[in-house]
């Protein structure tokens, strides 16, 4: 595989409004991004993903954009921007903006004048469609819950929005569409960003009168068209949402022989603790062989013909560590664990703010406490039709988006030293215990089990370019895996429990000192090993 140095990398994402605030309204910002720059050149992160700063209307926090070119004032200005592009790279480090082209806010300039009347030379810059038998034209569903088509009453149409009626649906089959949203990608490229996080990218493709959303069939002419018409030829990390990639799907997206994105988020493995056929709030119990078999065959698959991004958290999950490890006694050592299974694979990790110390999620014990417009739109629907207020706010606890977005905990001062003023989402109430400051003055923090990571990448190719061979595939609680590279082999072997294990692994050697671990021992006997609660290691095979 021809290397590139997003290959070795390590990503950051960033989640604006619940960074840092620089002005003191509760708000983060770009001018708190820049001022924590150091902290994260200290951690050892390449890239920063930024979530979206534009100007919006806030339905959706940010991923309803009004205009692409211009900065939310809430951030800052262009100028910030601009400032935090330069700073960033003197640090060595790329900022990749979140761009979201499958619909826009229904504030946007495109938008307005759309609506206007049907011969508005912006209409068909949106799906329309006339009523069927006085109804929307089929039954599509929005992602935010209730039907997927919103009636106009000025021109007597309905317009589709597959997210919030305020998220309309670009019409990508207009080419007038494609060559503004590539006319605002170059001007982003100008300003120098290192990449594109594509959000649900998936979607542009999609056939509304076939009731198809994702894949639709000319997808990849619209990327590959992307790709020619703007980054393809400056050697930038893309990387697209896809949540109904499979690994044929993923290599048609990262095959680097195809001209279309570096690589695909896949959320095959998101799914595994929620009930088949069913919505993400539909829980059941995380089974372990089944999370090494999807993590094997995304890690297996591909080969030399995609290329994979690996990640727990983002802005849209709960935190890992609530989620499958253990956010009490044993909340080190889980998020130790959860940091290294992922990081000793191959692929582009990506590190969603606070994860890195270890943040948790912030149970609510009512829906007032709630921001999310999904987690508001689910709770108000389920509740109508019977759900328990009990049952939905266990669910939304577990897996609401909220529980992401909470502001990152730097330090035990008023506020976690988010900000001087009132939070725009309350601070989780553990920042006294849980913080940057206390994980960068404690040496066996999770911090720096993050931070040693990233340097082994960066070190080891048998980390980026290894082959991976999956071990005790059936053993309901471990979870061991091979890598091998010219020569070398590495051993990774974890304990996904709560109780003490013992295993014998089928290796020659007996004995070998540890490269990376969460607890601390001088040699593993692998002959016989016990390991306790989410003990996890990396060793090398002589």
């Amino acid at each position: 595989m021809l290397e590139k140095w997003w290959h070795q990398s390590v990503v950051y994402q960033i989640y604006p409004r619940s960074f840092q605030d620089s002005n003191h309204d509760g708000i983060g910002d770009i001018r708190g991004i820049i001022s924590r720059l150091d902290y994260l050149k200290e951690l050892g992160i390449d890239v920063i993903w930024l979530s979206p700063v534009y100007q919006s209307p806030n339905d959706d926090n940010g991923y309803d954009i009004s205009d692409y070119q211009a900065i939310h004032p809430d951030f800052g200005t262009m100028a910030d921007m601009d400032d935090l592009i330069e700073q960033a790279k003197e640090r060595g480090i790329r900022i990749v903006m979140d761009l979201v082209v499958n619909h826009t806010s229904d504030e946007h300039k495109w938008f307005v004048e759309a609506r206007k009347n049907k011969d508005n030379p912006y209409r068909d810059y949106y799906v329309w469609r006339d009523p069927v038998d006085e109804k929307e034209p089929n039954g599509m569903r929005s992602t935010f819950s209730g039907p997927a088509w919103e009636f106009d009453e000025e021109t007597g149409q309905y317009y589709l929005h597959l997210f919030s009626k305020k998220q309309p649906d670009l019409n990508w089959e207009n080419e007038a569409v494609r060559r503004e949203v590539y006319d605002m990608m170059n001007f982003w490229i100008d300003k120098g960003i290192g990449g594109f996080r594509m959000d649900v990218i998936d979607l542009i493709g999609k056939i509304p009168d076939q009731e198809i959303t994702g894949n639709g069939p000319k997808l990849h002419d619209y990327l590959q068209e992307m790709n020619q018409q703007t980054f393809g030829a400056a050697d930038l990390l893309t990387v697209g949402e896809t949540w109904g990639a499979t690994p044929e799907i993923a290599k048609a997206y990262s095959h680097p022989d195809r001209h279309e994105l570096s690589m695909v988020f896949q959320f095959e493995h998101v799914g595994l603790d929620q009930q088949e056929g069913k919505d993400k709030w539909d829980l059941k119990a995380l089974s372990i062989p089944k999370l090494k078999a999807v993590l094997s065959k995304w890690q297996v698959s591909l080969g030399e013909e995609g290329w994979n991004s690996l990640f727990w958290n983002n802005h849209d999950l709960p935190r890992i560590v609530s989620r499958w490890g253990n956010d009490g006694e044993y909340r080190r050592q889980s998020a130790k664990m959860f940091a290294i299974l992922l990081h000793m694979m191959k692929g582009t990790p990506y590190i969603y703010q606070g994860e890195e110390i270890g943040m948790t999620n912030y149970p609510i014990a009512d829906i007032s406490e709630a921001d999310d417009i999904e987690t508001i739109n689910m709770y108000h629907e389920r509740l109508a039709e019977g759900y328990s207020k009990e049952s939905l706010l266990a669910s939304i606890n577990a897996k609401g988006r909220d529980n992401a977005r909470r502001p990152v905990q730097w330090d035990s001062s008023n506020q976690a030293g988010f900000t001087n003023g009132t939070p725009w989402l309350a601070v989780h109430p553990n920042y006294q215990t849980i913080n940057v400051a206390d994980s960068l003055a404690d040496e066996d923090s999770i911090f720096y089990t993050y931070q040693k990571l990233i340097q082994l990448r960066k070190e080891h190719p048998i980390i980026v370019y290894g082959s991976y061979t999956l071990l005790l595939e059936e053993d309901p609680v471990i979870f061991a895996y091979l890598r091998e590279y010219e020569g070398k082999r590495w051993l990774v072997c974890a304990n996904f429990s709560e109780e003490v294990q013992k295993l014998q692994l089928e290796v020659d050697e007996t004995e070998s000192k540890p490269i990376i671990q969460n607890y601390q021992r001088d040699f593993y006997d692998l002959s016989e090993l016990v390991l306790e609660p989410y003990e996890t290691f990396v060793v090398e095979l002589d």
